[in-house]
């Protein structure tokens, strides 16, 4: 199964990188502050970041990864479990699910994308 992960690769095309996510762990899209609402170079970061599943920590920098042995039913779990770790409603993992996998699903493996607000985009793909 295809899913987003956390990854250094690609960090330092732009100035304002980071990477404090484990390598490899599952990341989501989480909300984005009223502080980076209008500009995803904004103070805090997370206008141009993803959010670990694990570490709930941050990096600018994610991987399509293929994760073998992994299914829908372990996803929904866990961005349920994540989401509930942050007091956060669960309820809606399998939703966020869903988009995740409908977001790379037609990126190839190895693609390293970066996240300006609601854009999305590829930066560069490698060799897995």
């Amino acid at each position: 199964m295809k899913l987003l992960t956390a990854t250094n690769a690609g960090q330092g095309l732009r100035d304002n990188d980071f990477d404090w996510c484990v390598e490899g762990e599952l990341v989501h899209i989480g909300t984005v502050c009223a502080r980076d609402r209008g500009d995803p170079d904004g103070g805090c970061g997370c206008g141009r970041s993803f959010a670990g599943l694990n570490s709930h920590r941050a990096t600018t920098t994610a991987m399509v990864r293929d994760i073998p042995g992994f299914d829908e039913a372990d996803y929904v779990l866990a961005i349920r479990s994540s989401l509930e770790q942050q007091g956060c409603d669960p309820s809606f993992a399998e939703h966020e699910a869903a988009l995740l996998r409908c977001l790379v699903r037609d990126w190839p493996v190895g693609a390293i994308v970066e996240r300006r607000l609601d854009e999305i985009v590829v930066r560069q793909v490698v060799q897995p």
